[in-house]
Order: structure tokens, then sequence, then C-alpha cells
């Protein structure tokens, strides 16, 4: 079995509610800052180019809606490219009359080398379609990669075991909510998920926003073996959350 060491990084920012250019720019002057210089893989919170939650509590993003290659995916290939960074961003993606919280891939070159369809919308997400295109396990940087975002995650096992099981690293945004007085219920649920699949995970949460909900913060990258081993500090953002990970290859037979 060989190893590959990615630098990955799970990028922090708070939602600016309708502000996809400020987003956009904000993420560019992000990628070409000194605390970025290397990274290989970095990952972007969920829906964080719309926003997820307007400061009324309007959870509706259809209004935002593009195409696959619309110009909020331009963009993202456009920072790939120009940073010479894979990137994995959002879109509120419209494809035949129906809407769907996604996350792109793009390599270093700018190439879309991953497309992934929420599977499990949460339960204010009524505007968007359950994700109908699976979860499939890209190559990128020489390691397999799997994606699901923020609710997916309580079905992961039983949707997508066999491509948890195969994958090295998972890729998961979240615009995460705890209820009041719960805890973190990602510390919870994505140790045991490591550990049982033998996959590296890169968490990207939404940062303390308005409107402030439990659950903001937080994001994290957890090895193999389910050991938290970078985490954003409490506090306004944005953070950098930034680990090099061993990953093991060639796992298939092991």
């Amino acid at each position: 079995m060989s190893a590959r060491s990615l630098d990955v990084v799970a990028l922090e920012l708070p939602q600016r509610f309708g502000d996809r250019r400020g987003a956009l720019a904000e993420i560019d002057g992000l990628l070409g800052s000194p605390a970025l210089a290397g990274a290989e893989l970095v990952l972007l919170p969920e829906l964080i180019l719309t926003g997820y939650l307007s400061p009324r509590g309007d959870s509706d993003l259809r209004r935002f809606a593009e195409p696959l290659d619309g110009e909020s995916a331009q963009r993202l290939a456009e920072l790939a490219r120009e940073h010479g960074i894979a990137l994995a961003g959002p879109l509120v993606e419209e494809s035949r009359g129906r809407f769907y919280n996604s996350l792109l891939v793009f390599d270093g070159d700018g190439r879309r080398v991953g497309h992934y369809r929420k599977r499990h919308p949460w339960f204010p997400e009524r505007w968007a379609a359950p994700g109908d295109l699976g979860s499939p396990v890209l190559d990128l940087l020489g390691v397999k990669v799997a994606v699901a975002i923020c609710f997916d995650i309580h079905f992961l096992s039983e949707d997508a075991g066999e491509a948890l099981d195969e994958a090295d690293l998972l890729l998961f945004p979240t615009a995460w909510v705890d209820p009041a007085g719960e805890g973190d219920a990602r510390a919870e649920l994505l140790p045991p998920l490591a550990r049982r699949h033998r996959i590296a995970i890169v968490n990207a949460n939404w940062g303390p926003s308005r409107p402030a909900l439990g659950g903001q913060g937080g994001s994290r990258i957890l090895d193999a073996q389910g050991r938290s081993i970078a985490v954003a500090p409490p506090g306004p953002g944005p953070s950098v959350v930034r680990a090099a990970l061993g990953l093991a290859q060639d796992r298939r037979g092991s």
C-alpha cells in the first residue's frame, strides 16, 4: 500500500447573503494569501456564495439558481486555474426546471472533475430536489475523493458505504445547525464515520453569521483514525483550517 501526503484546507467563511460577487472576491483574496501558499486542495462551505439563510430567516434560494456552466461555476473554475489549486465550491443549480444544492470540484487547471447534488436536503430546503447523481468517487491529485453535503451525513454509510470504503478523503461542506443546548453533533458523528470507513474528512462550515445560529464555526479536518488534527478557532472568520493528510492509497484488497 502506497501513501500520499495531501495539503488540504477547509476555508471557513461567514455567509454574505445575496452577495455572490463579494463572497467570490473574499475567496479570491484568501486563495492568494500567504496562509494558503502551497495548499493543494481547498474546500468551501455549503452554499457560501449565496448564503444559506437570510437575516430574516428566508431559506428559499431559487432566486440565486444558475446552470452548471453559469457565472458562478465559471468563476470557481477561474479561481482554481489562477491560483493553481484544486477547489471545491457550491452552486445553487437549476437543471430542467429542478433546483439542487450542489458542489462542484475543479482541479488546479480549472477543469471540472466532480459534480455532486445533495441527496438529502434539510427540512428548510424545500426549494431543493433530492440529488440524483449518487455518490461518485473522484480521482483528484492522486487520491480517491468522495463528497457529501451537511444533512447527508445522517444517511451516508447506508447510501454510500461502498464509495466511502473506496475513497481516501471525504469532502464535507456544511451550513451546520445545532439546536440550542445539544452540543456539537459533528464531534459525535464524524469520528466514528472516519474510523468505520478508514477515510479522512475535511469539513468546511459557515462561520458565525447573521442570523447567529448554533453550529456555526468549528470547521475541522479529521484523519482516517477519527482524530481532529485541525480545527477552526472560535470567533468571527474567516478561518483557514489546514493540515497535511497522510492518505493511504490502493486500499482495495487490503
